[in-house]
């Protein structure tokens, strides 16, 4: 079939629309968006025709394009619309650029679409193999003129903005959120009947504003047990405008999940206390973030949440009782749409929020979120995604078969039931190197660059001085402790000794202590037992890729949480971080309504594996909780790092005594 047929009516052209290939006849005079619309190419706008977004941006190929079989020139299109001078001076527009709202078609066509002018253009992540984001938007903007009531023909505001919506936009059989009537009716007469509606879905008008604007928001959740994140995004660009996080503020119900549903069960009130709690703190951090990007509450339309179970029932206000105990039964286990202000937000008056769908009692949305942004679903090889937290949650798999289990860690990654311990904080000791020669340790605290033993570092702590050690810290400084032979590979310290390790004498003394060793044993060994877990149930010994999640998972050195034995043996160069995985899938199912569809489809598929009724779990547990294990460790980590040879002792430094 040919791209052009080889005549066409005189007062039509052939206009060709690039990357996506959309092509036919138009009508000499239309515009290049009336065109676009017509062909179904993917060309954003929001103003509707009046040069005010600037988001139909379009540049003309100059040239015979044999191809198509035409010639296209920048004299096929009108000439400069003043509108686009006006734009130009208020916002820029780049060299070659026209607005497809006032260029009209003259002749034979060949458009290019520039990504940021595309609806559905991808946004690229910083991870090289991760994937990109493609926008697919699940609210859209619409600048449109509603014809003022007349008494002639009475109809109501709100229908005859869908029927100027439907004309102006073709979009059909709009409903309305009664929660935003009042709020039209306000609008159309405030902006004198030119208004801009929020259309969630093609099907609902969820906000309406007076006169033109292109802001619509979304906030994208993550519920941690330990940690609240909350980012703003613009939903146009996928932009995040500001983050605001906090300590979740249950910690003072209990430190663990499990303590948290004990305190849900045994007191009266506990649940709703801990749900008023959390969506306090929530609707706090909305505020923050909004008001560090400078945007009204009212401009945010859309949220994604994720979170453990725990969190996720608690949140909507589910009792989470029976997650404590066998079958350990959700509530709810699909993907849940709720209006906002039902869960205490204050945000638009139609604002609604997207909770991911759980996958098992002890695997929440939280790891369907880091599913969504790693895709082991869509790879050959075998991944192992480890989201580490107070409770760590695992997902082994491919193509073919993907199986999620939880750990339960408890709170000793995060910083927490150390000594020393605290949060990853300026001041907080984040890495641990221990000289094999002298046994004296050197360090270096968040906030700087420089380890302990540089010229300067006296100077990096003049502001925090030194706090504590993170949980990045006590990784480092136990593996580094075991491979320098200070401490036994089960943990121990000689019998002789003080059983505790000194890496900062100073206020405070910062010592990794026998509580210490033990607390970070039990957490890497119900880690590694649970990989091991689902590495036998899968029929792998090893797998080809492990991705450590979770915003603490992001501050692990590879080659220490092989060390230290946190994970099974893999190439450490295999081993990468993917920062907060969880809050990433919530971005993504806040910028993509198919990728909503996408996950709920996934997660139907995955085989839950329930660790606390598993009967090898216990056995590999016990195995796990030798440094790095109970197996020979992954023989890259010899080059790597000099490990002294099991069953030899090493010759111990006098001076290990004065540190």
């Amino acid at each position: 079939m040919p791209d052009k047929p080889t005549s066409g009516p005189a007062d039509q052209a052939f206009v060709v629309f690039t990357p996506s290939g959309r092509q036919g006849q138009v009508v000499l005079g239309a515009t290049v968006l009336d065109a676009a619309r017509a062909l179904g190419a993917d060309l954003d706008s929001v103003c509707g025709g009046r040069g005010l977004c600037g988001r139909c941006q379009i540049e003309v190929g100059e040239g015979d394009f044999a191809k198509h079989g035409i010639s296209s020139s920048i004299d096929h299109i009108s000439p400069g619309h003043a509108a686009e001078t006006v734009y130009a001076e208020r916002k820029g527009l780049k060299p070659g650029r026209r607005m497809a709202c006032h260029a009209r078609i003259l002749g034979d066509l060949v458009i290019d679409v520039p990504p940021e002018s595309q609806v559905h253009r991808q946004i690229v992540r910083k991870r090289a193999e991760a994937r990109a984001i493609e926008l697919d938007p699940v609210l859209r903007l619409h600048a449109v003129d509603v014809p003022p009531p007349e008494l002639e023909i009475p109809s109501g505001d709100g229908e005859r903005l869908a029927w100027a919506l439907g004309d102006t936009w073709d979009l059909q059989g709009l409903t309305t959120d009664p929660a935003i009537l009042a709020e039209g009716a306000a609008a159309m007469r405030a902006g004198r009947w030119t208004v801009t509606a929020a259309v969630r879905g093609a099907s609902r008008i969820v906000g309406v504003r007076p006169g033109f604007t292109d802001r619509a928001l979304g906030l994208a959740i993550d519920v941690g047990s330990t940690t609240l994140a909350v980012h703003l995004v613009n939903l146009a660009d996928g932009e995040v405008l500001a983050t605001a996080s906090a300590m979740n503020p249950q910690i003072r119900f209990g430190e663990d999940l499990m303590s948290r549903v004990s305190y849900a069960m045994t007191q009266a009130g506990g649940g709703p206390e801990m749900t008023a709690t959390v969506r306090a703190s929530l609707n706090e951090l909305a505020g923050q973030a909004a008001a560090e990007a400078g945007i009204e509450r009212g401009d945010i339309y859309e949220v994604v949440i994720v979170g453990n179970p725990i969190m996720h029932h608690l949140v909507l206000g589910l009792d989470p009782g029976p997650l404590g105990v066998a079958p350990f039964a959700l509530a709810v286990d699909g993907a849940v749409n709720i209006f906002t202000r039902d869960i205490g937000l204050e945000l638009a008056a139609g604002a609604e929020a997207y909770f991911l769908p759980c996958i098992a009692g002890h695997v929440g949305a939280d790891a369907a979120g880091m599913i969504l942004s790693e895709t082991p679903f869509e790879r050959d090889e075998v991944s192992l995604l480890v989201d580490v937290g107070t409770n760590a949650e695992l997902v082994l798999g491919n193509r073919e078969r993907l199986l999620a289990a939880s750990s339960p860690t408890g709170p000793a990654f995060e910083g927490a039931q150390i000594s020393a311990g605290q949060r990853a904080a300026p001041g907080a000791i984040e890495r641990v190197r221990i000289d094999p020669g002298t046994l004296q340790p050197r360090f270096k605290i968040v906030g700087s660059d420089l380890w302990s033993n540089e010229a300067g570092f006296d100077l990096a702590l003049t502001n925090t001085g030194i706090t504590g050690i993170c949980g990045s810290g006590i990784i480092e400084a136990v593996a580094e402790m075991a491979l320098r032979g200070i401490i036994a590979p089960d943990g121990a310290f000689p019998s002789d000794s003080e059983r505790r390790f000194v890496l900062y004498h100073g206020e405070p003394e910062i010592a990794v202590t026998q509580a210490d060793v033990r607390a970070v044993q039990l957490a890497k060994g119900a880690l590694h037992a649970g990989a091991k877990l689902l590495l036998d149930l899968f029929g792998v010994e090893k797998v080809d890729r492990i991705v450590l999640a979770g915003a603490f998972g992001s501050h692990i050195d590879p080659v220490y949480a092989l060390a230290l034995g946190m994970i099974p043996d893999c190439d450490p160069a295999q081993v990468s971080s993917a920062g907060n995985a969880a809050g990433t899938g919530a971005r993504i199912a806040l910028l993509n309504a198919g990728a909503r569809e996408e996950i709920e489809g996934v997660v139907k598929r995955v085989e839950k594996i329930e660790t606390a009724v598993a009967p090898a779990f216990q056995k590999y547990f016990v195995d796990a909780l030798a440094i790095p294990h109970a197996r020979e460790p992954y023989p890259e980590l010899r080059r790597i790092l000099p490990m002294p040879m099991p069953g030899k002792k090493k010759k111990r430094s006098k001076s290990r005594r004065q540190l």
